[in-house]
C-alpha cells in the first residue's frame, strides 16, 4: 500500500514508521522534515500535499498542535491553534484526501486521553479530542469509495513522561510502540468508525 503518514518525524510517526515501512510504500510528511513539507492548519498547504503525492491507499495522522494554559488566560487566538492545527488540519487532511484515495483506502486520524480523563490546562486539547472522535465516528457511516476511517486515542506517552510527568501523576505511560499497533490495526484491517484506546 502506499501510505501517506503526517507526522512521521514525531514519536509515534516514527513508531509507526516502524511498523508498517518494510511491508508498505511509506509517503513521510511533516512541518519540517520528511517527503513534504506541511502546515497542517493551513488549508491551501493541504490541497497541494495531496496534488503532489497522487492517489494513495492510506493517510495517518500522527501531529497536531493545541494550546495548553489556564482556563481563564485563554484568548480567541489560542482556542484557535487547536481548532485550526488539531481538529481542521486533520479533518481537511480527510476531505481533501477523499479526491485521491483509493477504492477502499483507509484514513487514521489521532486523538488522545485529555477528553476522557483531562488534566489541568488542557480544555483546548480535551474540546478537539472529542470533536475529532465525534467526527471520525459520524464520518464512517458516508464516506465514498468504500473508504474507512478510524481515531486513534493514545495514553500519555512513556516517552513523554519526563517532560510532563508533574501533569500526569497517578497515570500509566504507554509506549509510542505500543500506540504503533493501534494504526496498524486501523491501516491493515477492516474495521471503520472506530476508537480504538490504547493504554487507558
Amino acid at each position: 500500500m502506499k501510505i501517506v503518514i503526517v507526522g512521521a518525524s514525531g514519536t509515534v510517526g516514527k513508531a509507526v514508521c516502524e511498523r508498517l515501512g518494510a511491508r508498505h510504500d511509506l509517503v513521510t510528511v511533516g512541518q519540517s522534515h520528511g517527503d513534504y513539507q506541511l502546515d497542517m492548519g493551513d488549508e491551501t498547504q493541504v490541497k497541494q500535499l495531496f496534488d503532489q503525492v497522487g492517489n494513495f491507499d492510506a493517510v495517518i495522522v500522527t501531529a497536531g498542535k493545541v494550546h495548553f494554559g489556564e482556563l481563564e488566560a485563554f484568548t480567541t487566538q489560542q482556542w484557535q491553534v487547536g481548532l485550526q492545527n488539531k481538529l481542521m488540519g486533520q479533518v481537511n487532511l480527510v476531505m481533501h484526501g477523499l479526491a485521491y484515495i483509493n477504492e477502499g483506502g483507509s484514513f487514521t486520524l489521532t486523538s488522545g486521553i485529555l477528553n476522557r480523563d483531562p488534566i489541568r490546562y488542557a480544555a483546548s486539547a480535551a474540546m478537539v479530542n472529542g470533536a475529532l472522535e465525534g467526527f471520525v465516528t459520524a464520518a464512517a457511516l458516508g464516506l465514498p469509495k468504500r473508504a474507512r476511517i478510524n481515531i486513534v486515542s493514545p495514553n500519555v506517552l512513556a516517552e513523554s513522561m519526563d517532560k510532563y510527568e508533574t501533569f500526569f501523576r497517578g497515570y500509566k505511560p504507554v509506549s509510542a510502540s505500543e500506540v504503533a499497533l493501534a494504526y496498524e490495526k486501523s491501516v491493515e484491517g477492516l474495521q471503520t468508525g472506530q476508537v480504538y484506546t490504547v493504554g487507558f
